[in-house]
């Protein structure tokens, strides 16, 4: 996370890939940057807490913490118990998400991975989902004052990535004048 820095008469954190954040504090922006990971911001209005995370990854098999955080389930089970510590109440609970972008065309449908993720997730859970801004092929900016349950999303300007375009090998051109041909 950032250092918490002030600007307009707030703080703002940074939560990093694989990490979660929670509060109840009114002068907290909590930001990511996102492209395929996904960030869910829950928030009970009753109790005025509120939280953030970003996960890369839908699933997998990691069994240590470190790669775990990196894992949807886990970076939601997270951020669901941190909220219920800070006496969040699960009726209460409200989420919205961002992200799930198609950044590289070679690493697959991770984006749209993490967004069905998310979406199973909800349901099952039965928190309901009152915003999305996801998919697409550019990054976002995400802000959200967790104590407040205000969410903003930005497009990240210029984040589409090209494929890559391999130059032709330039074809060889005759000599007509040496003694030598080349074959």
């Amino acid at each position: 996370m950032s250092d918490g820095s002030r600007r307009d008469g707030l703080r703002r954190l940074t939560v990093a890939q694989g990490d979660s954040q929670v509060s109840n504090e009114e002068d907290l922006i909590l930001t990511t940057v996102l492209g395929s990971c996904i960030a869910a911001c829950f928030y009970d209005p009753v109790a005025r807490v509120g939280g953030i995370n970003h996960y890369l990854l839908a699933r997998g098999k990691a069994t240590d913490e470190t790669s775990l955080k990196r894992y949807g389930v886990y970076a939601m089970e997270v951020l669901i118990n941190a909220m219920f510590a800070m006496g969040a109440s699960r009726r209460n609970l409200k989420a919205r998400i961002f992200g799930g972008a198609t950044m590289r065309s070679a690493f697959g449908d991770i984006g749209n991975d993490n967004i069905a993720f998310a979406h199973n997730f909800l349901r099952n859970e039965r928190i309901p989902l009152v915003g999305e801004d996801t998919g697409g092929t550019a990054a976002r900016r995400v802000e959200f004052r967790p104590a407040l349950g205000l969410a903003r999303c930005r497009t990240v300007a210029n984040t589409t990535i090209a494929p890559a375009v391999i130059a032709p090998r330039p074809t060889p051109v005759a000599d007509t004048h040496g003694d030598v041909e080349f074959f």
